[in-house]
């Protein structure tokens, strides 16, 4: 489409390159998550079975081939257990390298009806999690879509609407969850999430490096990362500090300290100054810029953001002096 260049009305260019955006993203959507494209198989008690992947595909009819890990109909490979199986006989993961399964690791849920189906001979493998926790490390993170413990789907599943807080020691997948939980809430949000943005924040570049690999490999490649220097224009945070110097900035007391520092800085002249604009004089007094101090900080905002307060109620005192 690109390679045939614009042609025919406006509308139809304004068509083209929407279908050619169209393309070129599910193109990257497939290459990304290429490796280990399904991973689960969920066997039913009435019968069917469903595949589940990192992305949902069906066939030319429009049957359902692979159900995305993030569809309700895919919530049971990780929230059945054998005191509620929730219908589900069998889960089996699969352990794939390229296109080519390696392994097959089967949890057993309810074992009369995978009897009476006839089906308990076909057992295999000694458990994915341990297998995940066996694997070649890469030195990037990888995801957890295939290990999704029931405790971390909760998580990952919880409503969108209001602030949710991620708590546990290192290394309990705090950061694997909350970056699965961006790709779920994509996928069930995402005309709004969309047209608002998804922000990924990192305490470093190399922090950001090491994890940029998980959102495309579950199928989303729409997110922005940065770094916390990053939100704001023209602050460079590539200096690195000493040990010592890094644990002193560190201390909460620092905080204090540095508003200590802000408020000194927050001076009042020694005099009245006169002040020459468009040919009239106005004066800025002591008096003016200590009212207007008092009322920036009586609202307990940030120096920056009370800044612009006042500075806003500072013009309009001079404004009173010009006839």
């Amino acid at each position: 489409m690109r390679r045939d260049g614009p042609s025919g009305s406006p509308q139809n260019r304004s068509e083209r390159d929407a279908f050619a955006t169209l393309y070129e993203d599910r193109i990257a959507q497939l290459d990304a998550v290429e490796d280990r494209l399904c991973f689960g198989r969920l066997d039913m008690r009435d019968g069917d079975r469903l595949y589940v992947g990192r992305i949902g595909l069906s066939d030319a009819e429009h049957a359902p081939l692979l159900t995305d890990w993030r569809a309700p109909a895919a919530r049971a490979f990780y929230s059945a257990t054998a005191a509620d199986p929730g219908g589900v006989m069998s889960r089996r993961h699969l352990t794939t390298r390229g296109r080519t399964v390696a392994a097959i690791e089967d949890d057993v849920l309810d074992v009369e009806a995978l009897r009476e189906a006839g089906l308990d001979g076909s057992l295999a493998g000694e458990g994915a999690l341990l297998a995940a926790l066996d694997a070649r490390r890469t030195g990037r993170m990888g995801d957890i879509v295939a290990t999704i413990q029931a405790e971390q789907d909760a998580v990952i599943r919880a409503e969108l609407d209001g602030a949710l807080v991620v708590q546990g020691g290192p290394g309990t997948g705090k950061t694997a969850v909350a970056l699965h939980r961006a790709a779920f809430l994509l996928y069930h949000h995402r005309e709004r999430l969309e047209r608002r943005g998804v922000l990924l924040i990192g305490p470093s570049g190399q922090f950001l490096r090491y994890i940029d690999h998980v959102l495309p490999s579950l199928g989303e490649t729409g997110a922005v990362s940065t770094t916390l220097g990053g939100l704001v224009r023209g602050v460079d945070t590539s200096t690195v500090e000493a040990d010592a110097v890094a644990a002193i900035k560190g201390r909460t007391e620092m905080a204090d300290v540095i508003a200590s520092a802000v408020r000194e800085r927050q001076r009042l002249p020694r005099r009245d100054q006169e002040v020459r604009i468009d040919g009239r004089t106005v004066v800025i007094r002591r008096a003016d810029i200590r009212d207007a101090q008092a009322r920036a900080r009586r609202d307990g905002r940030p120096h920056n953001e009370a800044r612009a307060g006042f500075a806003k109620d500072m013009i309009s005192r001079l404004t009173t002096q010009a006839p």
